[in-house]
């Protein structure tokens, strides 16, 4: 059987996830699982769920920020919805998902990192569209 051997084994990080809106915009982001372990190099999905709760279409981007700050370029996302704007009609709701993997040269001392994304309305679209 072949065997990545990209993965550390010999170590587990603890990945927590976390999400934030403003509630006056209308959505709803929420992560469905609140934390997992993963070894360096593995390859690892997260999913959120997110829901437009207003009667009218919307338009928004998430972006992603980390805890601690400097595992932030040892956290490689291969596949995010954070990658393009959504679009969701009136009490649409998806669940989206994050393809990642934390990079085997993560310094030691981290040993859990926080994945948060805060999901902005974006205005005007609406118009142009």
């Amino acid at each position: 059987k072949p065997v990545n051997t990209q993965i550390d084994t010999s170590r587990f990080v603890k990945l927590q996830f976390d999400s934030s809106v403003h509630l006056q915009d209308g959505w709803r982001l929420t992560p469905l699982q609140f934390e997992m372990e993963v070894h360096p190099g593995q390859l690892a999905y997260a999913y959120y769920e997110l829901e437009n709760t207003t009667d009218k279409m919307l338009y928004g981007q998430a972006v992603p920020s980390y805890a601690p700050a400097q595992a932030a370029p040892y956290f490689l996302k291969l596949d995010c919805f954070c990658f393009k704007q959504q679009h969701y009609k009136a009490g649409e709701k998806q669940k989206l998902q994050v393809v990642f993997s934390i990079d085997p040269a993560l310094p030691k001392h981290i040993n859990t990192i926080t994945l948060s994304y805060t999901f902005y309305k974006i205005e005007g679209l609406d118009k142009a569209r």
